[in-house]
């Protein structure tokens, strides 16, 4: 006997899922002050109004956006702690700067990231979105490498490093100061 399946309407969490993975895109592509929320409805496939009833600003939009980014770069730094070779600091940090490497090759991610970082400069909310989404992140590296201080802030400067290098192509350059950039650097 088979059971006939009803389409199932989308709840509001799943057009907010939605609304948050267009808005990446939409929000990668022309940074937060570029971005107006009629592009992300449109792209979206929704009215205006209904991506105001789930998220009551732009603002609120964008921070959701930022925070769901730091989730995901979050779960690439846990994968990489949990699969690393051996539990040194040095160890488990290589790892998840590997993993880190790899997660910023998605060019929305690493964009939505220096976006934030842009706008947090002039927008408190951005900004408070930015320094939480860090000092959890922080606070994870330091206690899933079990590194310290120096090591710890090594391996986001780094990151910030791979930032800069990914952003301007510096693999496309074969000159002296992108060798001395990026010496030691993994980037994909």
């Amino acid at each position: 006997m088979q059971t006939e399946r009803r389409r199932q309407l989308s709840t509001a969490e799943e057009r907010r899922e939605t609304v948050l993975r267009t808005a990446i895109g939409a929000f990668a592509a022309r940074g937060y002050f570029g971005t107006t929320t009629t592009e992300v409805a449109k792209a979206a496939g929704i009215s205006q109004a209904y991506v105001y009833r789930l998220f009551p600003s732009k603002e609120s939009l964008f921070v959701a956006v930022v925070e769901h980014c730091f989730v995901q770069v979050r779960a690439s730094l846990e994968r990489a702690a949990a699969e690393a070779t051996g539990s040194s600091a040095e160890v488990v940090l290589h790892a998840m700067g590997e993993s880190y490497a790899r997660l910023i090759s998605d060019n929305d991610l690493m964009l939505i990231q220096l976006h934030a970082q842009a706008a947090a400069v002039s927008e408190p909310a951005v900004r408070e979105a930015v320094r939480q989404g860090y000092a959890r992140l922080v606070e994870y590296v330091r206690g899933a490498s079990g590194g310290d201080e120096g090591q710890v802030q090594e391996f986001f400067a780094t990151g910030m490093l791979c930032h800069l290098l990914v952003s301007m192509g510096a693999d496309a350059v074969d000159a002296p100061w992108t060798r001395t950039l990026s010496a030691g650097i993994t980037h994909f």
